[in-house]
């Protein structure tokens, strides 16, 4: 008798959906699949060993990283009827490394409100890109709270090197600090400023401690700098704070600026930095580099 009782509960549950219900759930299953074919192990920290036959990572490498069950996570890549929780859609967002538009596209194919909307700057509005503009000569650039640099108006693009040249994905203080030539030779105080950054990357990724992203940028840092493994290994925590900074332009010469931070979300999180000069020859100086870059066009 409850054999029955049982059977008949599970064929309700299971009954012929509508077919909206049919159709997001085949979305949200090739979406899922798409964005975990795209990523590389390299890109999470993973190891891809000799072996690997799959497109990206693996189902259960998924699983692990947004820390969910494995069957549970096939599950949803096969369309199968199955409640999705907002915070598990969180963990995947974070696991596949989605972008602000994909992961409001995730959370609309689940039927589900986003917990934590916003909190990361994946996109720059018009209005922003219009401040930066006018905020020349003054240097200016909106980072989020891992350091990559989203946006920058013309005078920062020149600043420490040639922004415009460096690929997208290469676009963080931190890694640039790290590898690049002209950004380390432009850092008038080199050592203390690394220093600082890691401080800085440490104490904010105490609220990201499980996202990929941020274990991936670690670990590329790492990788590429034994100064930074010296630095990181210190565990050294330091809040952001405006400061002055010393650079040494090529083009310009020496210029001393005031770093002011505005929060354009929760702190920490997306920010824009201003570099205003700190004295007549530093002002002087940023007019010609702006004159400079101007000319350019």
């Amino acid at each position: 008798m409850t054999t029955m009782v049982q059977e008949t509960a599970v064929q309700s549950v299971t009954a012929v959906r509508p077919a909206d219900g049919d159709v997001r759930r085949g979305e949200l299953a090739a979406f899922l699949r798409s964005r975990r074919e795209r990523i590389t192990p390299e890109q999470v920290g993973l190891v891809r060993g000799p072996r690997r036959r799959t497109p990206g990572l693996r189902r259960e490498e998924v699983a692990q990283l947004a820390a969910v069950g494995v069957t549970w996570y096939t599950w949803l890549e096969q369309a199968r009827d199955i409640h999705v929780s907002a915070q598990v859609l969180d963990s995947i967002a974070r696991a596949l490394l989605l972008d602000r538009s994909e992961r409001e596209h995730l959370f609309a194919l689940a039927g589900a409100v986003d917990p934590s909307p916003g909190n990361e700057c994946t996109g720059v509005t018009p209005a922003l890109r219009l401040m930066l503009e006018q905020l020349e000569p003054f240097p200016a650039c909106v980072q989020n709270s891992r350091f990559d640099i989203v946006a920058y108006n013309r005078t920062y693009g020149r600043l420490l090197c040639d922004m415009d040249a460096v690929p997208p994905e290469d676009r963080n203080c931190l890694w640039l600090a790290l590898t690049h030539p002209g950004w380390r030779d432009s850092m008038a105080d080199r050592e203390e400023t690394i220093r600082g950054m890691a401080a800085k990357y440490r104490a904010s990724m105490a609220e990201h401690l499980a996202e990929p992203a941020w274990k991936a940028l670690l670990k590329r840092c790492q990788d590429a700098s034994p100064e930074f493994r010296e630095v990181w290994a210190r565990h050294e925590v330091l809040r952001p704070s405006n400061k002055v900074k010393v650079f040494r332009q090529a083009r310009v010469g020496l210029l001393r600026l005031t770093a002011t931070t505005l929060w354009t979300g929760p702190n920490p999180g997306p920010k824009v930095t201003v570099y205003t000069p700190v004295d007549g020859e530093s002002h002087e100086r940023l007019e010609k580099l702006h004159a400079l870059v101007l000319a350019e066009v």
